[in-house]
């Protein structure tokens, strides 16, 4: 007897994880024969003997053929060997095409397993202890054999996260193809002791407790997100914008701010960068007492919107007063002044100050132009509620610093994926109905058989070949293909 092949070694394997016990494989030359084999008391001899029932032959190509089975007039047909889902992983793979160069020149001996755990966290909330059955469902598009143990996992994200010369080699690249980037700045909560950037800080929502600052960039112009960086929680918000210029070169950009980030050191830092910015002011900065006279008006879906503009030193205040917001503040201030909830100093301030929003720019540009700029900013809040789902995932398993830093950034990587997704949907006039992870789901309907050592794609449902159709991806064959 010859020793057994791996083909046929493994197919023993799945047998015995299906349940099914006591087979063996026994080799006469290039063929294998398949017995049950048990061992049975033998009262003559007194002691076990070895009892084998031949059951039929194993073929690498039909599989197993039972006892007495004709070859000729039935043949007997191997069942798929492999299932995956198809449809969902090609689209996650088309998604990162874009960036997973540059992953792989930035984390050279780490890039398959950062593949592997952000676009199986792309589609939900998936822990390091479930990534690998999740990776396994999904057709293997690039063939890659990503290390996705729980143990190895967490060495990666130590090593990730500490490589920052390796994130900033694609956080680089993605600031580099937008001229108007969006910054802004949330928390994530931590009860671990042992993440040291999990010091005590308030936050936007005046929130005390153990927290991690987490730096969005994004741009403006594709709406997909451009950097993400963890700070510790105790960092006031615009320390962490001076980190942030200082690290990424983004000379000759439209820098846009939150009101958060409004002091008189900001413009100056800001005025001495090569950046252009849109900063909102405070509602008790003293740049409102400034007399700006509205000159022009212009309408944003639907609000009347009244401007005006003067130059300040070497910046210019744009003021504008949306006359639908001016309404529900003063309302609002009348119910309090009725409630004795308001002093009336406070109230009269409120009053002259109601729908009103100032900006200070560099920029010598049209009034319309800086207010939409500012709106801009708006995509960032969206954003920073799909990032913390993901986030989320692994709170659990973080021990230390650098395991946030790599945490973070996979989870910046299941944005990005998420983020053009949604794009795709927009295109397409379809984000009002589907999402993302619906758009994901619907794809997963289509599968990948291994069979007789030939691949074969399922035929796509109508529903999902229409969908495939009007998001202009033509990913599925029109008929089966073998």
């Amino acid at each position: 007897m010859g020793s057994i092949e791996e083909w046929a070694r493994k197919w023993l394997e799945n047998q015995r994880h299906e349940g099914k016990t006591c087979l063996e494989i026994k080799t006469r030359g290039p063929k294998n024969y398949v017995y049950h084999s048990t061992n049975r008391y033998d009262k003559e001899i007194k002691k076990g003997r070895k009892v084998s029932k031949y059951l039929g032959r194993l073929d690498k190509e039909r599989g197993f053929i039972p006892k007495g089975q004709n070859k000729h007039e039935h043949k007997y047909i191997a069942g798929p060997r492999n299932i995956t889902e198809y449809g969902n992983s090609m689209l996650l793979h088309r998604m990162m095409e874009d960036i997973k160069p540059l992953l792989k020149e930035g984390f050279p001996e780490h890039w398959e397993e950062i593949c592997a755990l952000a676009m199986v966290r792309a589609s939900g909330n998936v822990p390091l202890k479930r990534a690998s059955d999740a990776w396994e469902k999904l057709y293997n598009a690039d063939d890659t054999k990503p290390n996705l143990n729980p143990k190895n996992l967490s060495r990666v994200l130590r090593e990730v996260g500490v490589n920052r010369a390796g994130q900033n080699v694609l956080f680089r690249e993605l600031a580099d193809m937008s001229k108007q980037l969006v910054y802004d700045l949330s928390s994530m909560f931590s009860r671990s002791m042992s993440i040291n950037q999990a010091e005590k800080g308030y936050n936007k929502d005046k929130i005390h407790v153990p927290q991690i600052n987490l730096a969005l960039l994004c741009s403006a112009d594709t709406g997909l997100p451009a950097m993400i960086r963890s700070l510790p929680g105790s960092v006031k918000d615009i320390k962490t914008l001076y980190h942030t210029i200082n690290e990424l070169d983004i000379g000759g950009k439209v820098l846009i701010l939150d009101r958060g980030f409004f002091s008189e050191g900001t413009i100056k830092f800001l005025g001495g960068k090569e950046t252009s910015y849109v900063l909102p002011t405070k509602r008790n900065s003293h740049y409102y007492d400034t007399r700006i006279h509205f000159t022009e008006f212009f309408t944003y879906h639907s609000r009347l919107i009244k401007c005006g503009r003067r130059k300040c030193g070497n910046f210019y205040l744009y003021l504008f007063e949306d006359q639908d917001l001016r309404l529900e503040e003063q309302k609002t201030l009348y119910r309090k002044k009725t409630e004795h909830k308001i002093e009336k100093k406070k109230f009269d301030d409120g009053m002259k100050k109601a729908g009103k929003i100032l900006i200070i720019s560099d920029m010598d540009v049209e009034k319309r132009e800086i207010y939409l700029l500012h709106k801009k900013r708006e995509v960032v809040e969206k954003m920073f509620d799909t990032y913390k789902t993901v986030l989320n995932a692994d709170k659990l398993y973080l021990q230390d610093d650098e395991s946030v830093f790599g945490h973070v950034f996979i989870a910046f990587l299941s944005l990005y994926i998420h983020c053009k997704l949604e794009q795709l949907l927009k295109k397409a006039k379809l984000n009002h109905k589907i999402t993302p992870i619906d758009l994901l789901f619907k794809y997963s309907k289509v599968y990948h058989l291994e069979m007789r050592g030939h691949g074969m794609i399922t035929e796509a449902p109508k529903r999902v070949m229409d969908l495939d159709e009007a998001l202009g991806l033509y990913m599925f064959p029109k008929k089966v293909r073998s």
